[in-house]
């Protein structure tokens, strides 16, 4: 299969209390930083409250919440001025996502937006009612968030997805490593989108006549451990968007290095961390594609009304820097076809 830069597949388809800061990383400067500036909060607009939590702070995830925090300024919506974002993070505790969806369901704000997994679900077991809007989902329906008819499984839910599709990480991993036989995945088997992921890589594998190793980190501590217990047991490593893998990238990326296994992604800032190449959706345009979904229902728009989306337009992101250090060379053909991450951090040094 050939790769342009961009593949489309379609698919059917105010503060929080002292208490709560204890248990959650609140952080507001980082999300109020990055917003434009220049935007001006529209004056008809009512002020309105918008809570946000996510199972843990890394690259990716962030990058989609300043995505949303953006298209909602560029809308009207703006930070500290006719909008309050009450931010917290679970730092990759489960236990402390429930406790933050309790919370967030308490307040009772304008609308919750849950970036992750996890987040969604806890959030979504915490309340019938207050709009909540997901994002950073591989499958909804595994996660119990959607029927297969995509309707969520409650009326105050929708969100964004990025169902992606398991052949082409195949076909990028078998143009970057084409004598691979055995692929190894790290993961974390308490994420249902890592397990759903390493599922539909079993079933594809042996047609290609690849083989998968999976082995566990549950928690990002274990990363590193994980990753080098696959010296001499796999030709390439892939990993999809598990949080406990994306919040250690550089320590398995360092692992990988010391044993020449190349390191195969499904997110952008995974490349910049480390990784050979990545096959993936744009994490700030991910952002900006919810931001418009949350703003509909900020602007007053019944969530039920909001239907639930797949964003799946995937781009090829790769680094002969990092191919080099763990033992592959990337080929002219499929460089063209890529963001090469290495030129643009040189262009952003200059």
């Amino acid at each position: 299969m050939t790769f342009a830069t961009t593949l489309r597949f379609s698919l059917f388809g105010a503060a929080m209390s002292a208490a709560l800061g204890l248990i959650g990383c609140s952080n507001t400067t980082d999300t109020a930083a990055t917003t434009d500036t220049s935007a001006a909060a529209d004056s008809d607009k009512p002020a309105k409250t918008l809570a946000i939590t996510q199972i843990v702070e890394h690259p990716s995830l962030d990058a989609m919440r300043r995505g949303i925090i953006d298209e909602l300024a560029d809308n009207g919506y703006v930070e500290g001025q006719n909008l309050t974002i009450n931010f917290q993070s679970a730092q990759g505790n489960t236990a402390t996502a429930g406790q933050i969806a309790k919370q967030f369901a308490g307040d009772n704000p304008d609308a919750i937006v849950a970036i992750s997994t996890p987040s969604a679900q806890s959030i979504v077991a915490s309340t019938k009612t207050v709009p909540v809007i997901y994002t950073a989902i591989s499958d909804p329906v595994a996660a119990k968030l959607i029927n297969e008819n995509n309707v969520p499984i409650q009326s105050n839910v929708t969100g964004l997805s990025s169902e992606l599709p398991i052949e082409p990480q195949l076909d990028n991993i078998q143009k970057i490593a084409p004598n691979a036989k055995t692929i190894g995945y790290v993961y974390s088997p308490g994420e249902v989108n890592s397990v759903v992921v390493l599922n539909q890589l079993k079933k594809a594998a042996p047609a290609r006549g690849l083989k998968i190793l999976d082995v566990t980190a549950n928690r990002p501590t274990d990363v590193a451990m994980a990753t080098r217990s696959l010296a001499g047991r796999v030709d390439v490593i892939y990993t999809s968007l598990d949080n406990n893998v994306v919040s250690a990238f550089e320590a398995m990326a360092g692992a990988a290095n010391e044993l020449d296994i190349p390191v195969i992604a499904s997110d952008e800032f995974s490349v910049r961390r480390g990784a050979t190449a990545a096959l993936g959706v744009n994490d700030y345009d991910f952002g900006r594609t919810t931001g418009k979904m949350v703003y509909r229902v900020l602007n007053g728009e019944a969530v039920s009304s909001v239907k639930p989306e797949v964003m799946n337009t995937l781009t090829l992101y790769a680094s002969p820097k990092h191919a080099a250090e763990q033992g592959v060379s990337l080929t002219d053909e499929l460089l063209k076809n890529a963001i090469n991450v290495d030129k643009q951090a040189q262009s952003a040094d200059k």
